[in-house]
């Protein structure tokens, strides 16, 4: 029962700017082929900077972009090994929509 109460709370309410602007970037960093195999690859272990980039043959200065924009959006977040940083998805809602999209679209 509370959680329909909130979705009627959420229809209801007025978007503000700044909530505006979070979901369009949001929109924006699922909406580039890169993030979305680096939020994807995320989504089943963390991984370094060096791993992504061997992992998904891309050139580290790439990996270092994108994670840096999607760690601004706290998709990703890291932790500190020693001199290495190790990064893994950082908000479920999100790693949830992009699942249910790539399952979508494995079916269509």
């Amino acid at each position: 029962m509370e959680d329909n109460k909130e979705q009627v709370e959420i229809k209801n309410k007025d978007l503000d700017e700044e909530t505006l602007f979070v979901v369009s970037q949001t929109f924006k960093a699922l909406g580039d082929p890169t993030r979305i195999r680096i939020l994807n690859l995320l989504f089943h272990n963390e991984f370094s900077v060096n791993g992504i980039a061997e992992t998904l043959h891309l050139r580290q200065s790439t990996v270092s972009h994108q994670l840096r924009f999607l760690k601004n959006l706290r998709l990703v977040k890291y932790r500190r090994e020693g001199t290495t940083l190790y990064y893994s998805h950082d908000d479920e809602h999100v790693m949830n929509m992009l699942r249910q999209t790539i399952e979508h679209a494995c079916h269509i």
